[in-house]
């Protein structure tokens, strides 16, 4: 492979990759590449955070006292901001490059939103569980997450006063797209998903007495269906495989889709729904590594934020500025901004998140001042970063310089430039770039990652 390739590679199955371990890469084929990496994500590691304060709190727990059940919620909540740090540090970190970028595709794909740590935390590791294995597994692990079930008014979806929110979205938003079905689809799904809840663990529970075992039509098809029965006709259409395709085709190759390399991979997924088989085709097609999907891509705050601490490790003293840092550049992990995810592409880009990306390396990485005015509503004890004497201030990052120069080491500014900047080049640029030549490694380092072309991958 040529050392464009496999930026190319790195840069769509995790954050990107160092000069030195790129040029170790090249002398294998690209299948032995592509194998290592799925080897490397065979497994997981679950995410977790120490919970154990709040379950023993859960234990006896009086429902009525309302004063100590809003205690627990606001100590739910800020542990659901410790997941949030502890997930970015495991993407920053993870040797499970794949397995940890599908986890974050599917995050927006299965979007959900939970204040009970317990339940998110279960959501969030049945993501990383299936996030390379069959997705009628999948679909049929999230369907019964507590998180979701709340999330989408299951609970509430009852023989006799069904509730359609799920139905709705599980074909709209998980598996086929809009105006693939029918209200009256809507209406029999939502009868068969009657009775799916969970007990105050998290742990899916069918309440039989709520569930309705009436007769259902759903796609032409008629039977005294439940919510897998309705899950298993849905796969059934090929719009399924399709629709799921296309996301993974505008997530990892480009945001224009070719009809013709959807459609191949739509032939092979469905087949037997395999999330491994189909990603395995997507990274060993030529089409893959064509000029027209390399650097076309706009990266996404995570993709930003986690390739700038690949390059140089830092630390932020404060774990709030990260959080807050999340909100500027828009994408807060574990809150999404409603069901239907983040919309990606040009929509993470605006005049003011462009300006804040420009300046981000410098701020991060030597102590730049960073504007602090407050662009939405804070949660919890983040609303005191909105007064006036901290409209301006520094942001508190420790940068391991000294591990950005021991993986550097020997490799010049063209070298470094050739896995940082993935885009095409103008000719202002290339000027801009000969008179950085003058400049340590370090301040050049800086000065790339500011770049316009450093926004795409």
């Amino acid at each position: 492979m040529t050392l464009q390739e496999i930026v190319h590679l790195y840069h769509r199955v995790g954050f990107g990759i160092s000069y030195t371990e790129a040029v170790a890469l090249q002398s294998k084929s690209r299948a032995a590449i592509v194998n290592e990496i799925f080897s490397d994500s065979d497994t997981f590691t679950p995410l977790s955070v120490d919970v154990s304060e709040l379950t023993s709190q859960l234990k006896g727990l009086n429902l009525k006292d309302r004063k100590k059940i809003r205690s627990l919620i606001k100590d739910s909540v800020k542990k659901v901001h410790k997941l949030n740090i502890a997930w970015i540090e495991r993407l920053g970190t993870t040797e499970k490059l794949l397995r940890e970028k599908m986890t974050l595709f599917w995050a927006n794909h299965f979007v959900c939103h939970d204040k009970n740590i317990l339940h998110i935390q279960n959501y969030n590791n049945t993501l990383r569980t299936h996030a390379l294995g069959n997705f009628k597994d999948f679909v049929i692990a999230i369907s019964k997450e507590a998180s979701m079930i709340k999330y989408l008014n299951t609970k509430q979806n009852r023989k006799r006063k069904p509730n359609e929110n799920f139905a709705r979205e599980l074909m709209e938003l998980f598996t086929l797209g809009r105006d693939q079905y029918s209200e009256k689809d809507i209406k029999e799904a939502a009868r068969a998903f009657t009775g799916w809840n969970h007990d105050i663990k998290g742990d899916f529970r069918f309440r039989r007495f709520q569930h309705d075992d009436g007769e259902k039509t759903f796609f032409d098809n008629t039977g005294n269906f439940d919510g897998q029965d309705i899950i298993e006709i849905i796969l059934e259409q090929k719009q399924c495989a399709q629709f799921i395709c296309e996301k993974i085709y505008k997530y990892f190759v480009n945001d224009q889709l070719d009809d013709s390399r959807v459609s191949e991979m739509t032939t092979i997924f469905y087949k037997d729904y395999d999330i491994e088989k189909l990603m395995h085709f997507v990274f060993l097609s030529d089409w893959f590594y064509d000029e027209k999907n390399i650097g076309t891509k706009i990266k996404s705050p995570m993709e930003f934020l986690i390739g700038v601490h690949k390059v140089v490790p830092m630390q932020f003293e404060k774990e709030r500025e990260l959080i807050y840092l999340q909100k500027l550049l828009g994408q807060h992990l574990l809150f999404p901004p409603n069901v239907a995810g983040w919309k990606g592409g040009r929509n993470w880009i605006n005049p003011n998140s462009m300006m804040l990306r420009l300046n981000l390396p410098a701020i991060l990485l030597v102590n730049g001042v960073i504007s602090l005015d407050e662009k939405g509503e804070f949660e919890d004890d983040f609303q005191r970063f909105n007064n006036k004497r901290n409209r301006q201030r520094k942001l508190k990052v420790k940068a391991d310089w000294e591990t950005f120069e021991s993986q550097q080491k020997d490799v010049t500014l063209q070298q470094l430039q050739k896995v940082l900047l993935a885009s095409p080049i103008n000719k202002g640029t290339q000027q801009y770039l000969h008179k950085l030549e003058e400049q340590g490694l370090k301040e050049s380092c800086i000065q790339l990652m500011s770049l316009p072309e450093y926004q795409l991958c």
